[in-house]
């Protein structure tokens, strides 16, 4: 078709093997991430016992779905007049110590995006930080669909880039 191309269709962007080698900062999830992310769309324990090949417990207090550790960031149902609505992101140093700077905050049409903090310092290899995103909705009419953003953490040598994408509440 000759509909323009979003991320959905694209993905979140070209493979540079190089630079995989490389990467700078990487978001460490666990098969229990994974699990938890599965209680909390609805999974049984008779289907997590099957992906897991054992038994496996949800948590008491389930996974917000915005806190679920992956790279791209995904917030749904934002509410135009409610609160803002905050994703938490762990990423772990891979390479030597290092600030990175969140360089590039790519908003969504109609959506404030907030990190905090702006800055990571590691000193170490292996340390892992912590940061929020907040969205917020300044008009609602653009991002009814979908609309895309993105993160991107610099170093000076590595770019670690985190797409966003957002949609508000339907009217």
């Amino acid at each position: 078709s000759m509909s323009p191309a979003t991320p959905f269709s694209c993905g979140a962007g070209h493979v540079f093997p190089h630079r995989a080698m490389d990467p700078g900062l990487v978001y460490d999830l666990t098969v229990d991430d994974h699990l938890s992310f599965l209680c909390t769309i609805g999974y049984n324990a008779t289907a997590l016992a099957l992906f897991n090949g054992a038994p496996f417990r949800c948590p008491d207090d389930p996974l917000d779905p915005l806190d679920f550790n992956y790279p791209s960031i995904t917030a749904f149902d934002l509410a135009p007049a409610g609160p803002p609505a905050t994703a938490r992101r762990r990423v772990r140093n891979v390479g030597p110590p290092a600030t990175y700077t969140a360089a590039v905050v790519r908003e969504p049409e109609g959506v404030q995006v907030t990190v905090t903090p702006t800055t990571l310092t590691f000193e170490s290899t292996g340390e892992v930080r912590t940061f929020w995103v907040k969205f917020a909705v300044r008009d609602p009419a653009p991002a009814a669909n979908y609309a895309f953003g993105a993160i991107v953490w610099s170093d000076g040598n590595h770019q670690v880039r985190s797409p966003i994408v957002v949609k508000t509440q339907e009217s």
